[in-house]
């Protein structure tokens, strides 16, 4: 029997957990994580800031953008508002001038059933 040393893995205590899907559990408290974990307050807090700058930035840009959809739409539906009031005021005149010709044609005698 040769006495060859077996190498531990990186694991904890040279355990491998046979899940490979679970990942590598690390320590809750900042203290007790290794030195490469831990970053100082100030950085926290930078890359907070910044984060946060980003994300007014990016609502600030959709607000402008849902302003300016809103705003084509109100101008959409009022050209077509516009429209249907211009379709319907031609519509009146035609029907007002139907009846005025009927009252000048009753005016004078003459009727449907006789001239069409």
């Amino acid at each position: 029997m040769s006495k060859e040393l077996i190498p531990l893995t990186s694991s904890s205590h040279g355990r491998v957990s046979g899940k490979s899907w679970k990942a590598q559990k690390s320590a809750t408290f900042r203290t007790q994580c290794s030195a490469g974990h831990r970053s100082n307050f100030e950085e926290r807090m930078k890359k907070t800031t910044k984060a946060n700058a980003a994300k007014k930035l990016e609502t600030e840009l959709k607000t402008e953008k849902n302003a300016e959809k809103q705003r084509r739409r109100e101008i959409t539906l009022e050209r077509k508002n516009a429209a249907e009031e211009r379709r319907r005021l031609e519509e009146d005149k035609a029907k007002m001038g139907a009846r005025k010709t009927a009252r000048l044609r009753r005016k004078a005698g003459r009727t449907k059933k006789i001239h069409g």
